[in-house]
């Protein structure tokens, strides 16, 4: 198969759909690769150190999506990228889809067949390509909203963790999954108050053991998150319900009784937030605020990491990028996991939770065109 590797152009995006090791590992299976010229050079990936590893260098997206039998990124694929897909192509990468009538229209149009990292799961239920960058913007979250308390930023002029004789601030994340997990590492780690709130009664009992006290973990309600809400310095939005639209938990008139100067980090941006006051903003312009409140609503979070989440991530991608190389589409009905990534398919779609979220007729992939 030709697999194909276009640069990036989301806004400050400089991850790379894979790694030179990665193309490395397709090469060395008898498939070839062509990248985009300086698609990892941001973060020290070279076009000759693709090269070395059997790459084939071109000047142009469009050649690129012209020749590949699959094309692999990082991020979903902008209008014009979309424009350039064709049937029976393989796309492999971050979707998104629920929040994004526009861009599911033009893969339905397309007629390419889509996998969505975000969606792909493993055996014990879990989402093996979205948690490593759950973990990345877990972690980016707490240093975000701590960068962000700082006067000078527009924020309550508060240290996460205090110092003798000034109390901590105190620190609400929403959702006790991998991006909750890891927000509050780091938010404990740093010496805050923090809070952890989830729906999951044996989720909470493992964050209870894991934390041993040092964050209090208490069932989700709508009357728990407005009390604490009000009370909070930083509040961490983690929630996820796979390929769906996320749940608007702070809604319009909690952030209006919050602190002046308090900050709210929604990592659930990427599913349309789960703040009722969210919009995605970049790396760029990452905050905007409402009622006095600090947004930071950064839609690829871990791009600000690019090397370190390009690594990640492609350790957990490349092995369902080898299959795909190896089967095509055959890979999805070998492994019922890697099925469940599947999207949009010949201009159906084809996972239900984004069908449902934007009102589309849902085929199976079995029956699908």
């Amino acid at each position: 198969m030709l697999v194909g590797i276009p640069k990036e152009i989301k806004t400050h995006e400089y991850r790379v759909g894979m790694t030179p090791a990665s193309v490395a590992e397709l090469v060395s299976r008898g498939h070839s690769v062509v990248v985009e010229t300086e698609a990892g050079s941001a973060i020290d990936f070279s076009d000759d150190a693709y090269a070395q590893a059997g790459a084939e260098i071109v000047a142009t997206a469009e050649e690129i999506f012209a020749r590949a039998d699959m094309i692999v990124k990082v991020k979903e694929p902008q209008p014009q990228e979309c424009r350039m897909l064709r049937a029976g192509q393989i796309l492999y990468t971050y979707l998104h889809l629920a929040p994004d009538p526009l861009q599911t229209e033009l893969l339905l149009q397309s007629g390419a067949s889509c996998i969505a990292y975000e969606t792909v799961t493993d055996d014990r239920g879990g989402l093996p390509l979205l948690a490593p960058m759950s973990e990345v913007a877990g972690r980016m979250s707490v240093q975000a909203g701590a960068t962000f308390l700082e006067k000078f930023h527009g924020g309550r002029g508060v240290l996460l963790g205090g110092v003798p004789g000034v109390a901590p601030a105190k620190v609400l994340i929403i959702g006790g999954g991998s991006v909750g997990e890891n927000a509050a590492m780091m938010a404990c780690g740093m010496g805050a108050d923090v809070t952890i709130l989830d729906r999951s009664v044996p989720r909470l009992r493992e964050l209870e053991r894991q934390f041993s006290g040092r964050a209090r973990c208490l069932y989700s309600t709508q009357s728990a998150i407005e009390e604490l809400a009000v009370e909070a310095d930083l509040i961490i939005g983690a929630v996820l319900i796979p390929g769906a639209a996320a749940p608007k938990l702070l809604t319009k008139e909690i952030v209006s009784r919050m602190k002046k100067g308090a900050v709210v980090v929604d990592v659930a941006i990427d599913q349309g937030g789960c703040f009722e006051t969210s919009n995605p903003t970049t790396h760029s312009e990452p905050t905007y605020i409402v009622d006095g409140v600090v947004h930071y609503c950064v839609a690829n979070m871990p791009g600000a990491v690019a090397r370190t989440s390009t690594i990640a991530l492609n350790n957990a991608t490349l092995v369902h990028a080898i299959a795909l190389a190896n089967h095509g589409l055959e890979a999805l009905m070998h492994n019922p996991n890697l099925r469940n990534g599947l999207n949009i398919h010949a201009g159906a779609v084809t996972y239900k939770a984004v069908a449902d979220a934007l009102n589309l007729p849902f085929k199976l992939f079995d029956n699908a065109a």
